[in-house]
């Protein structure tokens, strides 16, 4: 057996190339810790847009998501277009797995695929912080900049409030 095949791929074989180059290119992205937050909300909570689908090509997002403390975050809802997945980086958030809200710390991870019941909340007097990933990259910058007119008072009726959440790839569940 050579290496290559003792390495193996899972059988997930690898994508088909997108760069035809010969000598690669400077296409970086450096976002410093210290920039300032995408977006605040009127309770605290803060998200850091670092790769959002337009910025990746639409391969993904990547959001951090600041809770403050005292308890804020969405119920139970599932996506039909992208999956979404957490890491804690500091303090704890409670996670729906579909059967339960589980605690999830600093280091741990949650992936939920698409049509995966989820949900996450801060339930304590304590900040936390997680990593937000979605694949592909939706525009979930207008789905985050909605809510925040919502908490700031904006009013929709229900067909227009339906209709937000569809756009934005939201489905609610008791």
């Amino acid at each position: 057996m050579s290496l290559p095949e003792s390495m193996g791929t899972k059988g997930v074989p690898y994508p088909p190339e997108r760069y035809d180059g010969e000598a690669g290119e400077v296409s970086a992205f450096y976002r410093p810790d210290t920039t300032a937050p995408d977006l605040t909300y009127p309770n605290g909570v803060k998200v850091d847009y670092l790769a959002t689908g337009a910025t990746t090509a639409g391969d993904y997002g990547l959001y951090r998501w600041h809770f403050g403390p005292g308890e804020t975050g969405p119920g139970p809802h599932f996506h039909r277009a992208v999956a979404e997945s957490f890491y804690v980086l500091t303090g704890t958030v409670r996670i729906y797995n579909g059967e339960e809200w589980i605690p999830a710390g600093a280091g741990d991870f949650v992936h939920v695929p698409v049509g995966g019941l989820h949900g996450f909340r801060n339930t304590t007097d304590e900040p936390a912080s997680m990593l937000l990933h979605f694949t592909p990259g939706a525009p979930r910058e207008g789905y985050f900049e909605g809510l925040r007119e919502l908490a700031e008072g904006t009013e929709l009726g229900p067909d227009d409030m339906a209709e937000f959440y569809k756009l934005h790839d939201n489905y609610w569940v008791d």
